[in-house]
């Protein structure tokens, strides 16, 4: 294929975004502050990028996916960064759940080297990026839309979900993450009120799944609290935790952000992300 492809964060959600596209055929640069990541897909094909800069100098459509906004900013626009190397034409897609405005910061800088962006947010988490089964929530002009496409389709087989405007991803993947963590407590609260009334969990679940106010998410969710004490002590389970409840704190200030910039309140959303060390389970002093 002609098109040549970047990806820059090889994290739990990249990395099986990523690994799809040296074996869709496409000329693939990669790059992570973490090297492992980086060799598991050299392996299948991709070459190894040293900066962002790099990435930029050997692709045409990069995805970004780290942590935050500030990543993100320093991915693109820091030194040696993604900008200093991309070439007129080419298309930055933000799969980090970001506000508004840091897409808006980036694409003013993009524009002056004629390069396009777009939030192209993505839902669904790693288990379904392995399977090609994510959604892109993406915002931004369709002459971007239309030259990353076989990208989108060698990393999903769902249709893009086009928002609008840039900016309009990170909306709908915000109110959407909004919808999900107010979830994950609805149904931490019901498991934890039958644990305490001796109801079986299985009678719970059985019950949701007929009537169908358990959804497949929650109780996903759900499989977490079931495990043995022990296993949720471990460490390896509280890194995992903790990085979850990291992600989901961030995610919901900003959407309070939006909320508040915007006159309307969200009391729920607002006592939910007061709360997430007790949903995820995260045991560090003065977390819980």
């Amino acid at each position: 294929m002609s098109l040549r492809v970047g990806f820059i964060g090889l994290g739990n959600q990249g990395k099986p975004i990523a690994a799809h596209l040296a074996p869709a055929g496409f000329d693939t640069t990669v790059y992570d502050v973490v090297e492992e990541p980086v060799q598991e897909l050299v392996a299948d094909g991709a070459k190894a990028a040293k900066s962002p800069r790099e990435v930029g100098e050997q692709a045409d459509v990069v995805g970004i996916c780290v942590p935050e906004d500030r990543h993100v900013l320093t991915v693109v626009l820091g030194d040696d960064g993604l900008l200093e190397g991309m070439s007129s034409g080419g298309v930055i897609l933000i799969h980090s759940t970001v506000l508004p405005e840091t897409a808006d910061e980036i694409a003013a800088a993009a524009k002056e080297k004629g390069v396009m962006v777009m939030d192209a947010c993505v839902t669904g988490g790693e288990a379904r990026a392995k399977v090609k089964q994510i959604t892109y929530l993406v915002g931004g002009p369709e002459a971007a839309l239309d030259r990353a496409r076989p990208y989108f389709e060698a990393t999903s087989e769902v249709p893009v979900i086009h928002a609008g405007d840039l900016g309009n991803g990170a909306k709908v993947k915000l109110c959407i993450n909004l919808i999900t963590y107010i979830q994950w407590a609805a149904a931490y609260e019901s498991l934890t009120l039958a644990r305490a009334i001796d109801l079986p969990v299985e009678v719970l679940e059985a019950a949701g799944k007929s009537n169908g106010q358990l959804t497949d998410m929650m109780l996903q969710f759900m499989t977490g609290h079931k495990l043995p004490p022990e296993a949720r002590a471990s460490e390896p389970f509280q890194a995992l935790m903790r990085n979850h409840m990291n992600i989901a704190e961030k995610d919901l200030a900003w959407a309070l952000n939006l909320a508040r910039k915007h006159g309307v309140a969200l009391p729920v959303g607002g006592l939910v992300s007061q709360s997430m060390a007790r949903l995820y389970g995260v045991e560090d002093e003065g977390r819980r």
